[in-house]
């Protein structure tokens, strides 16, 4: 059964947003790289429960995302448009570590579906 891996909270200013968060609940956050502006949120240590996330700049739809793992993007994103939902943003890589997608529940709501595969490119 798919599982909710992780979250994305949008930010105008993310270096400030991480900061915030930083001191607020205590966060171990770092910048990922890339031409993107994300950082990666540590919450808690693995072994304990929960998920850890990221802060990014604030994309068009501009609220918190959840992200759920499937076993196939290119399956759920049928399997969101036939239950009535919509793609946002369509199947996309990242490299060497898997597949994700941005999808718009019935409510409005969008969250993202992501899929492992270190082959991704």
């Amino acid at each position: 059964m798919p599982r909710v891996i992780h979250f994305e909270i949008p930010a105008d200013d993310p270096e400030r947003a991480a900061d915030f968060y930083r001191k607020a609940v205590g966060w171990e956050i770092q910048t990922w790289g890339g031409p993107a502006e994300y950082w990666l949120a540590s919450t808690g240590p693995d072994e304990e429960p929960g998920i850890n996330g990221a802060i990014m700049r604030r994309p068009s739809w501009g609220a918190c995302t959840i992200h759920v793992q499937v076993s196939s993007v290119d399956e759920h994103v049928v399997r969101v448009e036939e239950a009535g939902g919509a793609i946002v943003q369509g199947k996309s890589a990242i490299p060497g570590i898997g597949y994700m997608a941005y999808c718009r529940d019935t409510e409005g709501n969008v969250f993202g579906i992501y899929e492992d595969d270190s082959t991704a490119a």
